[in-house]
């Protein structure tokens, strides 16, 4: 004979199976164990690109002495500023690779936030600088200086270029990574600008191409920086991720068998590359199955990218609201 209980824990079984599950054993909605594999690392990349633009920053900083060039000197300045935000980078990436603590019990993956949050201030500052520049110079054209800073402009681009090859990858899915992306990015377009205005301008004298290309360059890089700044606010305000379909996480839920209601769902993100849940559950006569619990949190995981989750399951018979009783420990 089967029981009704077993006969509702298998329709569950098979609406979870639905989704995708293929259950193993086991209760944990935290999927920092067996199922989720972390950020990629990006320690080498970041090593290599530090050590080449420092190499560079030397270069410029030692022809722009030598030639007695501004335009060298303030690129080296730059470019300094661009090393700072892989450093930044590097350190939040290494950060949120550290245990969680009694007292940080969600560890240090929100430095990587904070850390696309400053660069892409800091690169929206260096495009504000850049525009200014370029706007003085269209009531002042002046010549870009000689074949010197051309080669120098072009070795710019092989390693920003180079740089921000090695970042590509990872830009894509985490905005710490995107922020590193964005700068060396963003300094190849700016030595490349040089390269061809210098270039068209010995052959023309055009004096005015040299702010026009500036000006075209900036507009291009604050509009993905802006996109990067955007983004990295809304996650340090604990805002849903872009990549997150809420509502299509809260059908799911209500899609199981014997839930009623949901309350107090929480959707946040814990690091560039980690997502939180919470969620309460209403669902009358509810039994506390493990491996349920587990397959829910394995589709939040596998289906939407939600890696550590927590399940309240309720009956829904209380007289009082729950949300009335929760107690944080300060």
């Amino acid at each position: 004979m089967i029981r009704t209980t077993d006969m509702a824990h298998d329709h569950e079984h098979q609406h979870l199976e639905s989704h995708g599950e293929h259950g193993h054993g086991g209760c944990s909605l935290d999927h920092g164990h067996g199922h989720h594999h972390g950020p990629a690392s990006y320690d080498r990349a970041f090593a290599i690109g530090i050590a080449l633009n420092l190499g560079f920053v030397g270069m410029e900083a030692f022809y722009g002495f030598a030639v007695d060039s501004l335009a060298l000197l303030a690129d080296a300045g730059h470019n300094l500023s661009d090393v700072a935000g892989l450093l930044i980078a590097w350190a939040a990436a290494w950060l949120t690779k550290k245990r969680a603590s009694k007292r940080r019990t969600y560890g240090l993956g929100r430095t990587t936030i904070m850390a696309s949050l400053v660069n892409a201030v800091i690169l929206l500052i260096g495009v504000g600088g850049i525009a200014w520049e370029a706007v003085l110079r269209l009531g002042h054209p002046q010549p870009v200086a000689g074949e010197t800073v051309m080669w120098v402009a072009a070795l710019g681009i092989a390693v920003n270029a180079g740089t921000a090859a090695m970042f590509m990858a990872g830009s894509k899915g985490d905005l710490n990574i995107r922020g590193a992306f964005l700068h060396m990015a963003a300094d190849a377009a700016v030595s490349l600008g040089v390269v061809v205005a210098a270039f068209i301008m010995s052959r023309t004298g055009w004096l005015w191409l040299d702010p026009v290309v500036s000006l075209a360059i900036v507009v291009v890089i604050a509009v993905g920086t802006w996109g990067l700044f955007r983004e990295s606010l809304n996650l340090a305000l604990d805002a849903v991720p872009t990549h997150i379909d809420r509502e299509a996480v809260e059908d799911f839920l209500m899609e199981v068998p014997g839930v009623v209601a949901i309350h107090d769902l929480h959707i946040w993100p814990l690091s560039t590359t980690s997502v939180a849940l919470t969620a309460h559950l209403v669902k009358p006569n509810a039994l506390v199955d493990d491996d349920v619990l587990h397959r829910v949190g394995k589709v939040l995981q596998d289906k939407f990218g939600i890696d550590h989750a927590t399940i309240q399951l309720e009956n829904g018979n209380g007289k009082e609201n729950c949300r009335l009783t929760h107690f944080h420990d300060t």
